[in-house]
C-alpha cells in the first residue's frame, strides 16, 4: 500500500541540497544516514548499493557530494521502496530503487556487484527494544534479519576490493566484526561521539572485500563542540556541520 499524501512530510537534507518526502509516523531519517553517506570514500562513475535504503536518505545524500556515482537501493518494504522511487525523481538522480530481501543475498540484485555498498540496519536486536506503534518503523528499527546475513549480503555483493560502510549502535559491534570473519578484512571502526568525554553513540565501520590490513579503532569523532545543546544544529563541530551543509565528506582519519 502507498503512502497517502497526507501522511508525508517533505523535508530539507543537506541546506536544501536535497529533499526528502518521508511518513509522518513511520521511519524518518535523522543524522544516521547523512553521516553514513558521508563516511563512503566513492568517486565518480562507481556504483554504490543502499541495503536496505528506505526512502532513500542515504543515496540521495552520497549523490548529493559526488553526482557522477550510480547508487541502487534495495528495500524490503514496497511502501518505502515506491517512496524512494518518487524521491529519485524528484530530485533528478542516478538512483534506482530495487524491491527486494537484504536477508537473501541480495537475490533481486543476482549477477550485479557494486564498487561500494552502504548500510544502515536495524539497531536493535529482535525484541530489544519497546515496539513502535507503526509497522514500517519497527521493522526499520527492529531486527527481523540477522546483522551477518546483512554483511554476507554485502560481501556477496560487493566488487574484488570493495568497501562496506555500516551505521550501527555500539554494543553491536560484536555482530559486526564475527559478521565480516571470513568475508571481509581491514577493518576499521570510527565511533561518533556526541560530545567531547562522552560514550560513543553510534559507530561506523568500514571494511573491505579481500582486505589483509592490520584491524583499526579510531579515536571518536565529536560531533558537538560543546557541553551544551543549543538547538538547531549550531552546536555541530566544524567538520558536521560542513557535512550536514555542504554535502563534504566525513573526515576519516
Amino acid at each position: 500500500m502507498s503512502f497517502a499524501a497526507d501522511e508525508l512530510t517533505r523535508d530539507a537534507f543537506l541546506r536544501g541540497r536535497i529533499w526528502l518526502y518521508q511518513p509522518k509516523l513511520g521511519y524518518r531519517a535523522g543524522i544516521d544516514p547523512v553521516l553514513l553517506a558521508a563516511a563512503a570514500p566513492v568517486r565518480d562513475g562507481q556504483e554504490v548499493l543502499d541495503l536496505g535504503c528506505g526512502a532513500g536518505a542515504a543515496a540521495l545524500c552520497l549523490l548529493a557530494r559526488v553526482p557522477g556515482a550510480r547508487v541502487t537501493g534495495l528495500e524490503i518494504q514496497p511502501e518505502y521502496c515506491e517512496l524512494a522511487e518518487r524521491n529519485a525523481r524528484e530530485n533528478g538522480v542516478d538512483f534506482h530503487p530495487v524491491l527486494g530481501d537484504a536477508g537473501d543475498g541480495g537475490r533481486a540484485l543476482a549477477g550485479r556487484n557494486f564498487d561500494h555498498v552502504i548500510t544502515n540496519p536495524p539497531y536493535y536486536r529482535a525484541g530489544a527494544h519497546t515496539l513502535a506503534s507503526d509497522a514500517g518503523r519497527q521493522r526499520a528499527l527492529g531486527e527481523q534479519v540477522p546483522l551477518a546475513d546483512w554483511i554476507a549480503t554485502a560481501a556477496k555483493r560487493l566488487k574484488p576490493r570493495g568497501y562496506l560502510h555500516m551505521i550501527q549502535r555500539p554494543d553491536r559491534v560484536p555482530d559486526m566484526l564475527a559478521g565480516c570473519a571470513g568475508r571481509l578484512g581491514s577493518l576499521e571502526l570510527l565511533p561518533l561521539a556526541p560530545r567531547a568525554g562522552r560514550a560513543p553513540e553510534l559507530v561506523i565501520l568500514r571494511a573491505r572485500k579481500d582486505g589483509r590490513a592490520a584491524f583499526r579503532l579510531h579515536a571518536p569523532l565529536v560531533l558537538h563542540q560543546d557541553d551544551m545543546h543549543l538547538g538547531n544544529g549550531k552546536n555541530y563541530s566544524p567538520a558536521i556541520l560542513a557535512v550536514q551543509r555542504d554535502a563534504a565528506a566525513l573526515p576519516w582519519p
